[in-house]
């Protein structure tokens, strides 16, 4: 019989204080469940998912056929592609088991060893399943020692699904679910490096084109032509514009726009992220009063800014006392 793992993948946060609040759509590996938990496998101590919270996935470790569902458990360009599922098109046979490969729906490929296989329903216990139990072949005495044991069970699962449940999950919930919230900068700085993480992972898996970006600061716009390899043919594009009140971001702009330019669907982090609270080295922002508003770049103190409008040291008044808001943190020049 094939042996198989269990995943749980993180669909929602009932609470805002779960430890798992903003990994949403994030696999971690399945180590034990109860009736409302599942314990997973992930570093510190927040372990516990509630069911409600996640979906159950099994696998199978093998070769998988044209159609099937593979969970990306081992990526060998990095860690981005973990935890994905993509739908199998094309298998490709070569003179080993270790070369096999498969291309997606969505044309990236897989070797074999980077993925898992998925299974529609628990794989279920034969050996369980040929053992029944004829009371009619029992005599008197283990009728009644096989009707004590079973009321015994029924009292243990009992007590276990109601006193001991209920106390468990609260115990959980005060205990483990919670962690410090983490302020919208340091969200925006998590958001940032995933884009950035998100768009060399994607560059690499699409074999067979180019990627030409088109970055307009001006009017806050990124655009991706996905061309095939060596031509000028342009097979799609994706478009990315922020909102007139949004801080521009290139980082957040290019994930947005190669995911359209790919046909794929754009995580809503990158749709939603938060607004920079902290100015740094390399923003633009808008500062000045109600009747002299300008746009500046901020540079570190003691740089050389010349007679030009255009820049404000980090600690200057314009940036400290006459701030309006941040308009770019995109810090391009600044290597971040």
């Amino acid at each position: 019989m094939t042996k198989t793992k269990k995943y749980v993948r993180i669909l929602k946060a009932r609470y805002e204080s779960s430890w798992y609040a903003d990994k949403i759509g994030e696999v971690f590996e399945l180590t034990g469940e109860t009736v409302s938990f599942y314990d997973v496998r992930v570093p510190g101590v927040g372990r516990l998912v509630n069911v409600e919270d996640a979906e159950l996935i099994v696998t199978e470790k093998r070769p998988a056929k044209v159609g099937e569902r593979i969970l990306i458990v081992d990526d060998e360009l990095g860690t981005y592609n973990n935890g994905q599922i993509h739908k199998v098109h094309k298998c490709v046979s070569a003179s080993s088991d270790n070369n096999e490969h498969i291309v997606t729906d969505a044309g990236f490929v897989f070797w074999t060893s980077e993925y898992e296989v998925i299974v529609n329903n628990e794989v279920k216990n034969e050996e369980d399943d040929e053992v029944e139990i004829d009371l009619d072949a029992m005599g008197y005495d283990e009728l009644i020692e096989h009707g004590e044991a079973v009321m015994r069970a029924i009292s243990l699962r009992s007590y276990g699904e109601g006193y001991k449940q209920g106390k468990f999950d609260a115990d959980m919930e005060a205990t483990y679910m919670r962690k410090p919230e983490k302020t919208a900068q340091e969200r925006r700085d998590e958001i940032v490096e995933q884009a950035k993480a998100d768009v060399s992972g994607l560059l690499k898996r699409d074999i067979g084109h180019d990627h030409e970006f088109i970055v307009n600061t001006e009017k806050r716009t990124v655009v991706v032509l996905r061309k095939l390899r060596g031509c000028t043919n342009i097979v799609r594009r994706g478009i990315a514009k922020a909102a007139p009140d949004d801080c521009f971001n290139v980082h957040i702009g290019e994930a947005i726009a190669l995911h359209r330019a790919l046909g794929l669907e754009v995580p809503d982090e990158y749709l939603n992220a938060p607004q920079p609270t902290e100015v740094r080295v390399g923003d633009v922002v808008e500062c000045g009063s109600l009747k002299d508003v300008r746009h500046v770049k901020v540079v570190a103190d003691g740089e050389y800014i010349g007679t030009g409008l255009d820049k404000a040291a980090i600690s200057s008044i314009a940036v400290t006392r006459h701030l309006r808001r941040i308009i770019d943190d995109s810090r391009t020049e600044v290597g971040e």
